[in-house]
């Protein structure tokens, strides 16, 4: 069920706000505990058992690592939540990859397991294992109220597309929140900029792309159209997402942390990744890259550090072998900007400029059904794929969707 869909809009968020206002404080977050579920099996019922456990295994182990007192059998019931859920996530997101990886190299035919893969997967196992590692570093206690960790994991506004909440970062809210007229007045405003941003900007550039692998009358300026749509709409349809996400959550209750701050106004690789999808990057570097050993220690591991975070953020997006080159196009970047200072000293238009290409060509590999496909897409950009500089079918669309790229522009920046 997506939020800009008319069941949605129509039907299950009107319902949902009156059976929540109606609902005593003591029951709102069972509520939304099974509203939520409902949300989360309309597309597939049968995946809701894998919610269910998922929900009940990191319950039982953050409760096991708050019970313990020795150190060993804290680590050993945080091992099983990190074990149990990382297998999950490997089988349901990456198995087939992986079958598909080995059978290219070993010229095998073992058969993909072509598993249905479960709405928001990558996002609430990153929210559960936060909260049992916060647990384990005592940085938050165990929750012993199942309805309301049930309803933390599930929690509807967040579960297709992020932000990632964190559990410290909503644990008060959860044993006691209060709407005020302000909050829902605002929370309304705000899901509304995001509905505006995906159904008027994200989706139109969505249909430019298709346009674009459709015809047959390509040329360079057509490529460059397309790299710049597809980055426009990915971030629109993004951060769209996430400005709805955090408008519910302020209409019930919860504040959520900001997923976006203009990302196309950065003037470096480093500074885009502070400013986009924010909530996952702050995932990885408290997670993964501190616990490493961050940048405090010697290059060697430190390189291999970087290497490690970035072809994983890669992963995380995505099942395939563009996805990981994605991640590592980012990570030698990020290495570059940090052995080649005058890459960051250079005139701000031009480092702008630079950014925005990288970060455009990131887009059309994050974008290809496979490798061939980004090499010739890229290709295409710079006059290597044997087409003309400009077209009249592409001189068509550049007059009919001048006024949203213009417009689109404009939007992701402060102005």
């Amino acid at each position: 069920m997506l939020f800009s869909s008319n069941v949605f809009l129509y039907f299950y968020i009107p319902i949902v706000l009156v059976l929540y206002y109606l609902s005593p404080r003591k029951l709102r977050n069972l509520t939304l505990f099974l509203v939520s579920l409902f949300f989360y099996g309309w597309g597939e019922p049968k995946l809701l058992f894998l919610m269910i456990f998922t929900i009940a295994l990191f319950y039982g182990c953050g409760l096991a690592i708050g019970h313990c007192t020795q150190k060993k059998w804290k680590k050993l019931w945080l091992t099983v939540s990190v074990v149990i859920s990382v297998a999950l996530l490997g089988l349901f997101k990456y198995a087939d990859f992986f079958i598909d990886s080995f059978n290219a190299v070993t010229g095998l035919s073992v058969p993909l397991l072509k598993l249905a893969l479960p709405i928001g997967i990558s996002f609430y196992t990153f929210q559960c294992l936060s909260y049992t590692i916060d647990v384990y570093r005592g940085n938050a206690e165990a929750q012993k109220d199942p309805i309301a960790f049930g309803a933390y994991v599930s929690l509807f506004p967040q579960l297709i597309a992020g932000p990632i909440v964190r559990y410290v970062d909503v644990a008060r809210e959860l044993e006691n929140r209060q709407t005020t007229g302000e909050d829902f007045a605002y929370g309304l405003r705000r899901f509304l900029v995001g509905l505006g941003k995906k159904i008027l900007i994200a989706n139109q550039f969505g249909e430019l792309t298709e346009i674009f692998r459709a015809s047959s009358e390509k040329s360079v300026l057509f490529f460059w159209m397309y790299a710049i749509a597809f980055s426009l709409h990915i971030y629109f349809d993004f951060s769209g997402y996430s400005d709805m996400a955090i408008g519910l959550g302020k209409v019930f209750g919860f504040h959520f942390i900001e997923n976006f701050n203009y990302p196309y106004m950065s003037k470096s690789i480093a500074e885009f990744w502070r400013r986009w999808h924010m909530s996952l990057g702050t995932w990885f570097r408290d997670y993964v890259y501190i616990p490493l050993g961050g940048n405090r220690v010697s290059k060697g591991r430190w390189i291999f550090n970087t290497l490690v975070v970035w072809m994983l953020t890669g992963l995380w997006h995505g099942a395939a072998w563009n996805f990981v080159l994605w991640g590592l196009l980012y990570a030698a970047f990020l290495l570059l900007e940090k052995f080649i200072p005058a890459l960051t000293k250079m005139p701000t238009v031009l480092r702008r400029t630079y950014t925005l290409l990288i970060v455009a060509l990131g887009f059309v590999l994050f974008n290809a059904a496979d490798l061939k496909q980004a090499i010739g897409d890229i290709g295409g950009m710079f006059g290597f794929a044997g087409v003309p500089l400009v077209t009249e079918q592409t001189l068509y669309y550049l007059r009919s969707y001048g006024a949203l790229f213009i417009a689109a522009v404009i939007g992701a920046t402060p102005l």
